[in-house]
């Protein structure tokens, strides 16, 4: 044997999505060596060494030659060890041990054990996606993965617990069970967080239901213990279930990411990164860029609570994707859109002890006040729809009656959006409505004077004007009303107040 090169056929993750890769692996006189190329990460490139051991724990001969495994195409970064699978695949061909037989129709992921057992990795619900837009007839995954790559449908999923079946099932003596798809939880599990949990704060409440009515966003102020966090734990739970699309779409992010079916997982996200986060942490970074916790909150909630504590540079990185519900990411060489369609949700203190210039014990500076209120900068602000600002409940609302279940309240949450629907298309609600949709709502002329005054007399922004009319037509749309008359646009410009009054 002089010189043998053999192929096979693998993906690799590029943010949340998957890219083909074709490994080229060429076996040739020289003194004994095995090198892999074509921009393989730390990772990869320690393939050679499990890929060695596993071809010999397995019965396999590891030809003593010089070995060279290309990652076609050269330019695009690989990462993670799931190429193993596919290199072992195109070393055992061209050293002869295997058949090629039906081997070009499959696309094979994987990381190999020293064992020769075939471990899981991320991503495979977004790779298998990718083989079958590619026109693969079958994919080969670990066995602890064939129920997520059974979610793509329309490609034979092939299941392998170790590197020896592959010869079995290229060699036609072996057909594997086909993997049933895993079952894709559309809404949190019963016994969760509950909002009756949430005592007195009749205005807090209101404010959470026009929020999930409507997907808006929402900023709480007040002191601490109020039930500013306990409110924002109990939003996902009067959120109207995933659509099956929807679930989708949150199972190939967190598959990616390497999350899927992680305890408690199931229904929309619920984010809460700490103060201390990084913007590439938050909104996704890195070379190559990773997602970040926007994206993993994507068709669900971030919440950020102490909002002021957050470094201002992070808080600014989420203007564009609350206007979009799009992360942009440009690096030298690479560029990546993350999907981030998510309800923000944040909490804040009125200033730094907590208290409030109004309490008679705040000790809060002026100065100390203004500067800690600016890390949420006026731009970012008026991107918030909603601006509540809530007190301590009263010792007859903490010791009192449990309040309205969660139950209830997301049954009208659940009839509000479906009014949105039937009118802007499905899966969508009225904080994704675009300008001209705005135009187009109905507004009573009682409305109209209304929010033409608050306009004036408040100094609106456009952007604001805009949120305005989209909140108002949700606090119509929980009412039941076609239009938006006069009340439901006081409701509205009520909600963006910061407050007490």
């Amino acid at each position: 044997m002089v010189s043998v090169l053999a192929t096979a056929q693998t993906f690799t993750l590029d943010g949340i999505s998957a890219r083909p890769v074709r490994v080229e692996v060429d076996v040739h006189r020289g003194l004994p060596a095995f090198s892999v190329v074509g921009l393989p990460d730390a990772a990869l490139r320690e393939a050679r060494e499990r890929v060695r051991s596993a071809l010999t724990n397995c019965g396999f001969e590891f030809p003593l030659r010089r070995i060279v495994a290309n990652l076609a195409p050269a330019s695009l970064r690989k990462v993670g060890p799931g190429m193993d699978l596919a290199i072992a695949a195109a070393l055992l061909i061209a050293s002869d041990q295997l058949d090629l037989g039906k081997l070009p129709r499959l696309a094979l992921v994987g990381e190999l054990a020293l064992d020769g057992s075939i471990r899981p990795v991320p991503g495979v619900l977004a790779i298998a996606e990718a083989a079958r837009e590619r026109g693969t007839e079958a994919i080969v995954v670990p066995a602890e993965n064939g129920p997520e790559a059974a979610l793509a449908g329309e490609i034979e999923v092939i299941c392998l617990e170790s590197l020896g079946q592959l010869s079995a099932l290229v060699g036609g003596g072996w057909k594997p069970k086909r993997p049933k798809p895993m079952p894709l939880a559309l809404s949190a599990a019963a016994g969760g967080p509950d909002l009756s949990d949430l005592r007195g704060q009749r205005h807090l409440r209101y404010a959470l239901e026009v929020a999930a009515a409507g997907g808006h966003s929402m900023l709480m102020v007040g002191p601490p213990g109020a039930g500013k966090s306990l409110a924002a734990s109990r939003l996902p739970s009067i959120l109207p279930g995933l659509a099956a699309t929807e679930a989708l779409e949150v199972a190939r992010i967190a598959s990616a990411c390497g999350r899927l079916g992680e305890a408690g997982a199931g229904g929309r996200p619920f984010r809460a990164p700490h103060h201390t986060v990084s913007p590439a942490g938050l909104v996704g970074g890195g070379n190559p860029p990773n997602p970040g916790e926007a994206t993993l909150a994507h068709r669900g909630v971030l919440f950020l609570d102490e909002l002021c504590e957050f470094r201002r540079d992070t808080l600014e990185a989420l203007r564009a994707p609350l206007e979009t519900g799009w992360v942009s990411i440009a690096r030298a060489g690479s560029w990546r859109q993350l999907p981030c369609r998510f309800m923000l949700v944040a909490a804040a203190n009125p200033c730094p002890c907590g208290r409030g210039e109004a309490d008679p014990e705040c000790g809060c500076a002026p100065l100390a006040v203004r500067r800690y209120q600016a890390r949420l900068s006026g731009a970012l602000a008026d991107r918030i729809d909603v601006l509540a600002a809530i007190n301590q409940p009263s010792a007859e609302e903490i010791g009192g009656p449990p309040g309205e279940p969660s139950a209830t309240v997301r049954g009208r949450v659940s009839d509000a959006r479906a009014r949105q629907e039937g009118r802007l298309g499905p899966g969508r609600c009225n904080a994704e409505m675009t300008p001209g949709e705005v135009r187009e709502c109905g507004l009573e002329q009682g409305a109209a004077s209304l929010l033409a005054d608050a306009y004036s007399r408040r100094r609106l922004s456009g952007r604001a004007h805009d949120r305005v009319l989209r909140l108002a037509q949700t606090v119509a749309d929980l009412a039941g009303s076609e239009t938006i008359g006069r009340e439901q646009m006081g409701q509205a410009l009520q909600l963006r107040r910061r407050d007490q009054e």
